[in-house]
């Protein structure tokens, strides 16, 4: 046994605490616990302060409880890499690399690369499976939980908030994608208080306008409306949480039969974005452009029953998929489908109106969150009685049965 080993063991077990109870306090795995005892390697800066508090003892007391054996091999001396990330995972290696060199134990640098593996997550939701890119953020928050108690400047503690609100708030809505509710409630929650700290009113917006999503997809269109106003208020004026806000508020009226309120939603909308250019790449989940409001009025217009939704979804689908490569299909293109089939049912074009739904359908786009949507189709095809209509719900069915992990 090393002697680090005997010294950090022995003091934990005077306090009482056998290695789980210890990594619980400190809140790390026990994994990590058994790292540090056996002399691998050794705890984070920001770490240290709360083991020496469970342990009972000073910082000096818990440095001569951490120094490594004298003939220890470099390597096991290093704490280079917070341990608690997966040793091969070379972004990570970077990250702690950035903060380690800096002048704080933050700095601008690991802030920086944080802030622009954000922008990179949420411009591969579009096109990504939401439990793929879960597993990205989930690694993400917990690295930027693990720097909330490290020492920085006032500025970089607002930035840390601000990344760490929108790591939140896209984990919320990959939850959602996936129904799965209670995780989203709670990182909604984390999200909205973060930004009221950093006073983020735009990630506080997002925060609302991403609940009335979720409550639209489970029916309850009185409150989706509601969460899209009080998103509109916080929202400052001009930003793409304003518009997303006002884009759902559309739908949700839609959704009312309140087809003068859906209209006034569409044209706001339009006005807002006209002018609006990406400012961190296509596609970016958080950045509103003119091609979105295309996608939400096609939507909106097929949830009123006008005709012209099919002009407007047909847009979408010719500009995010002209090749009709289904493995490039952003989800906007598999929900342009969607709205194209209502529109087609409601003019009586059956066939392409059963085409434009199987290639939804089968497309591979369509989250659980959406089910209800593709589902919507299925049963408006049965109900006519269609020849399409057994195939169509076979495809559904298959859908609704593929395991959410393999999506």
């Amino acid at each position: 046994m090393s002697s680090r080993r005997r010294r950090l063991a022995e003091r934990r077990k005077a306090c009482g605490l056998n290695q789980e109870g210890f990594a619980e306090a400190v809140g790390v795995d026990r994994s990590t616990v058994q790292r540090w005892e056996g002399g691998k390697n050794g705890p984070q800066p920001w770490q240290r302060p709360r083991i020496a508090k469970v342990l009972g003892v000073t910082s000096a007391e818990l440095d001569a409880l951490m120094v490594p054996d004298a003939y220890a091999p470099p390597a096991s001396r290093s704490g280079w890499i917070a341990t608690d990330l997966p040793d091969d995972d070379d972004e990570f290696d970077a990250l702690e690399l950035a903060r380690r060199v800096s002048a704080s134990d933050v700095g601008r640098e690991t802030l920086d690369r944080l802030e622009s593996s954000f922008d990179d997550l949420a411009m591969k939701y579009p096109v990504s499976p939401p439990q793929d890119l879960l597993r990205r953020v989930r690694k993400h928050s917990s690295y930027v939980a693990r720097l909330m108690d490290a020492r920085m400047t006032l500025a970089e503690q607002r930035r840390l908030h601000v990344v760490g609100g929108w790591f939140q708030l896209l984990g919320a809505t990959l939850h959602i994608d996936l129904h799965q509710d209670d995780a989203a409630t709670a990182r909604l929650q984390t999200a909205a208080t973060l930004a009221q700290h950093s006073e983020h009113r735009e990630i506080e917006a997002w925060c609302y306008e991403t609940d009335a999503w979720r409550v639209l997809t489970e029916g309850d269109y009185k409150r989706a409306l509601e969460l899209s106003l009080i998103a509109q208020n916080l929202a400052p004026a001009g930003t793409s949480a304003a518009i997303q806000a006002t884009a759902q508020e559309g739908r949700a009226r839609a959704r009312l039969r309140e087809g003068k309120g859906a209209y006034s939603a569409i044209e706001r909308v339009h006005h807002m974005s006209a002018g609006m250019v990406p400012g961190k790449g296509t596609e970016h989940h958080y950045q509103y452009d003119p091609g979105k409001a295309l996608a939400y009025t096609a939507t909106t217009l097929a949830w009123v029953g006008d005709p012209a939704a099919e002009g407007y979804a047909r847009q979408v689908i010719a500009k995010l998929a002209p090749d009709d490569d289904v493995e490039k299909w952003p989800r906007r293109v598999a929900s342009a489908n969607i709205d194209l089939a209502l529109a087609l049912l409601g003019s009586d074009r059956l066939d392409e109106a059963c085409d434009a739904a199987q290639r939804a359908i089968l497309s591979g786009r369509i989250v659980p969150s959406n089910h209800w949507r593709a589902l919507e189709v299925v049963k408006a095809v049965e109900n006519r009685q269609l020849s399409e209509a057994c195939d169509l719900r076979e495809a559904y069915q298959e859908l609704k049965a593929f395991p959410e992990g393999d999506m």
